[in-house]
């Protein structure tokens, strides 16, 4: 379980740490970020994890504004020393309210709870995008997920980039394609790039810690990187 913290006080995420290895052993921490700004950045930046666990007041401001800027299908479980916030949480994806100091039965339960939560939601397949409406110019073509090398973010421009090397226009983000693609053949590379498993031949070291992709549109081989904070997260992916 891929797990975000997001909490400004260290020795409270100390304490989620520690709970979180003793109730859940195969968990893993992914971060621990302490404002709003740094958690928008790591979540545009990254997969979303399996669970959020976040303090409603940071550094700089109440945690709520990150969902009025992005949106995330993660599960949440909100902290915090004040029972003000209830309402306000539960209008997000929250699965938990726990007031701190956090204890170790009221974590488990709230555990308890998502794994009930996430068994009900596996129990149905889920479905992903096979089809997409692409265009060039004022001519638009249905394009199967199969034929897409990838997807690149040009500001607030995305393009479809297909095997054949056809550049098409799309009108979704990035973070709804995420949303959309199944996550077993794509993945985010860094802020503007959605690659698809079978368009990369070969993946090679590059500066500051990175990794450059060799990807396959049409005759040419495009040159990927995958970002410093996505490397990680992308050596799980290709293994998996």
């Amino acid at each position: 379980m891929r797990t975000l913290i997001v909490e400004d006080e260290p020795l409270a995420a100390e304490r989620l740490i520690v709970l979180l290895q003793q109730l859940r052993p195969n968990a893993k921490v992914v971060a621990v970020i302490d404002s709003i700004s740094e958690t928008i950045t790591w979540l545009q930046e990254n997969a979303a994890p399996d669970l959020i666990l976040m303090d409603i007041q940071l550094s700089d401001g109440a945690s709520f504004e990150i969902f009025r800027k992005i949106k995330t299908q993660s599960p949440i479980i909100f902290t915090t020393a004040f029972d003000t916030y209830a309402l306000d949480a539960f209008k997000l994806l929250s699965i938990d309210y726990l007031l701190k100091p956090v204890s170790k039965a009221a974590f488990k339960q709230a555990l308890d709870k998502l794994d009930w939560l996430s068994g009900k939601q596996t129990s149905t397949t889920r479905t992903y995008k096979s089809r997409f409406l692409a265009r060039i110019g004022n001519r638009s073509f249905f394009i199967e997920a199969t034929e897409i090398a990838y997807f690149s973010a040009d500001n607030k421009i995305v393009y479809l980039n297909a095997h054949d090397g056809t550049r098409y226009l799309v009108d979704h983000t990035l973070e709804n394609l995420e949303q959309m693609l199944d996550p077993r053949q794509f993945f985010r590379l860094n802020r503007s790039i959605i690659v698809q498993a079978s368009a990369i031949q070969h993946i090679k070291p590059y500066i500051n810690s990175r990794l450059k992709l060799n990807v396959k549109a049409g005759s040419n081989l495009d040159e990927l990187i995958v970002s410093r904070e996505r490397v990680s997260a992308f050596r799980e992916w290709a293994e998996s």
